[in-house]
């Protein structure tokens, strides 16, 4: 009972709203980039498809950060490994903002995306000191902000630049926030030592055993690489149904359809509160059928605006709900390892979502929205058929 009032004091509500919002702003880091991919193909006087490996390796440094940077949260103090993640991500996003050449430039996208993964140390803090009866619902508040990041960072991205007139704008905006959380944070993250014995490689090590021993684990992260998939598949083709007939949008209106994915997002705490609750499988359940029948709505988005934004609420309040979910159960495996399930389950996702835009890519040059459509259908149709012949048994062996 002790421990339960300790944590409910290191994790208040307002320091959950505090950690989403942190979470949002490092998470908009990585996504600032991709409207701005023309901009600066001419800024650097290189071909547009070498601008576009610029998301590349901002993504893979955010991978190398989650990989060999998060498992670190398990044994040393958060305060200090956050501090340290983000006084480098405030260099790079300056060093960004200051950059003349190609190289430079993709040398700082690398470092942003190392030390952005900063947001999963704030997601393991939350999960280590959250009381159970509500750490689902505080995940879930946490993950809102990292959804609301990923979906607001292209449309505040278009303003700035239309604002400022310069790309540079928004990397030393960017800087002056991530500043003023370091700030913050350095005096609400919990200041006491981590007592872990583990050298680094016998803690790396220990992230193959983990996967071995824990069969919710990797259920769970395999699911969460086909729901983020599926979100990945329709977020990446959006702009070339939105661009082409019968739309013809600008940029900055397809921009504006992040928004209709944040009213997604908000859902996201909901599912966090069915978990408290003993609801996981159900929501589970529930979700994966809703992210399901989105496709039907978003293919019929080819002719009807209506329907497409009905889609897109659909599929993120499935997605973000299920990743809620994976959470919730995922935590409650292996209390003294919170970093490295947040490293297997986050690398899962992300090697989903990387695949899920591949497939994307090929399905619509290939045949269009409608291919688009059914590769986007298939993940969650897989994720559905998986829990139809697993879900149940895993669910009575969950704690």
């Amino acid at each position: 009972m002790s421990n339960e009032v300790s944590n409910a004091q290191v994790v208040t509500p307002m320091r959950v709203l505090l950690f989403a919002f942190c979470c949002a702003a490092l998470t908009a880091n990585l996504y600032y980039l991709q409207p701005l991919t023309a901009l600066l193909a001419s800024s650097f006087a290189v071909q547009l498809t070498w601008a576009g490996y610029l998301v590349s390796a901002i993504q893979f440094g955010y991978v190398i950060g989650v990989v060999f940077i998060v498992p670190l949260s398990d044994v040393v103090n958060h305060r200090r490994l956050v501090a340290a993640m983000l006084a480098c991500n405030v260099v790079s996003l300056l060093l960004a903002s200051v950059s003349h050449t190609f190289p430079m430039f993709a040398a700082a996208s690398l470092c942003i995306g190392v030390s952005s993964s900063a947001v999963m140390v704030l997601l393991a803090t939350v999960a280590s000191y959250a009381p159970e009866k509500v750490r689902g619902k505080y995940l879930g508040t946490v993950m809102t902000g990292l959804l609301l990041g990923i979906l607001l960072a292209r449309t505040v991205a278009g303003f700035v630049v239309q604002w400022a007139g310069s790309w540079r704008a928004i990397y030393l905006i960017a800087a002056g926030l991530v500043s003023c959380l370091l700030a913050v944070l350095w005096t609400q993250l919990p200041a006491e030592e981590r007592h872990g014995e583990m050298r680094y490689r016998a803690l790396l090590a220990s992230l193959v055993q983990l996967i071995k021993d824990e069969p919710l684990l990797r259920q769970r992260a395999l699911f969460s690489a086909l729901g983020l998939g599926t979100f990945s598949v329709l977020w990446t083709c959006l702009t070339f149904l939105l661009s082409g007939p019968p739309y013809h949008y600008s940029e900055s209106t397809i921009g504006l359809f992040g928004l209709a994915g944040a009213a997604g997002a908000m859902a996201a705490s909901g599912a966090g509160r069915l978990a408290d609750r003993g609801y996981a499988f159900t929501a589970t359940w529930t979700l994966a059928i809703a992210t399901l029948a989105a496709w039907g709505f978003i293919l019929a988005g080819s002719h009807s605006l209506a329907a497409l934004l009905i889609g897109i609420v659909i599929l993120d309040i499935g997605v973000m709900g299920l990743q809620v979910t994976h959470q919730s159960v995922i935590y409650r495996l292996a209390p003294q390892a919170r970093g490295r399930v947040t490293t297997v389950f986050i690398a899962a996702g992300f090697i989903g979502a990387s695949v899920g835009s591949s497939l994307a890519s090929i399905a619509f040059a290939m045949h269009g929205w409608l291919l688009t459509c059914v590769v986007g259908a298939a993940l969650p149709a897989l994720l559905v058929g998986i829990w139809l012949t697993q879900g149940r048994r895993e669910a009575f062996s969950s704690p």
